[in-house]
């Protein structure tokens, strides 16, 4: 087979509809734009959701909810999750945890959760994403989880 031999599959290309070449063409005189009005003008488009002057839909329906956009984006890590990564005696900080795929690296803070059992004694170092007493880097049963199992949360 040669270059000049190629060509499109049957059926999968068709003529460009020719507008406006006289009235043979079944595309003549007003080339497909109907008799006058707004959308047989030049440059007729109308911007997307446009209604003819009635009040749009995207305007009638009532505004909702509220994005804050100094909201902090927290990733959440349970200790199930930390039993099943780490080894005895680990060291957890922001770096393993990248490391290990538990967390990816766009948040402002981490913090541990409660969820599931440790048996493995971990030491956790943590930085506290905002005032230190009111946003620890671990929850109550984080901490009780993780004390019990012989390890202990360090705040930076």
């Amino acid at each position: 087979m040669k270059l000049h031999e190629l060509s499109p599959a049957a059926g999968s290309t068709k003529e460009r509809k020719r507008i406006g070449r006289g009235a043979a063409s079944g595309q003549g005189k007003t080339a497909g734009k109907g008799h006058k009005g707004q959308k047989a003008r030049a440059g007729r488009g109308m911007r997307a959701g446009f209604e003819g002057g009635q009040m749009p839909l995207q305007r009638r329906i009532p505004k909702r909810g509220f994005n804050n956009i100094f909201a902090k984006k927290i990733a959440s890590v349970n200790v199930s999750e930390l039993e099943r990564v780490f080894e005895n005696g680990a060291v957890v900080d922001a770096a393993a945890l990248i490391e290990k795929g538990l967390v990816n690296g766009s948040f402002d803070g981490i913090k541990i959760l409660g969820n599931g059992e440790l048996t493995k004694k971990l030491t956790v170092k943590l930085v506290s994403y905002g005032d230190a007493e009111k946003t620890k880097p671990y929850s109550e049963s984080a901490l009780a989880k993780i004390e019990a199992a012989g390890g202990k949360v360090e705040v930076i």
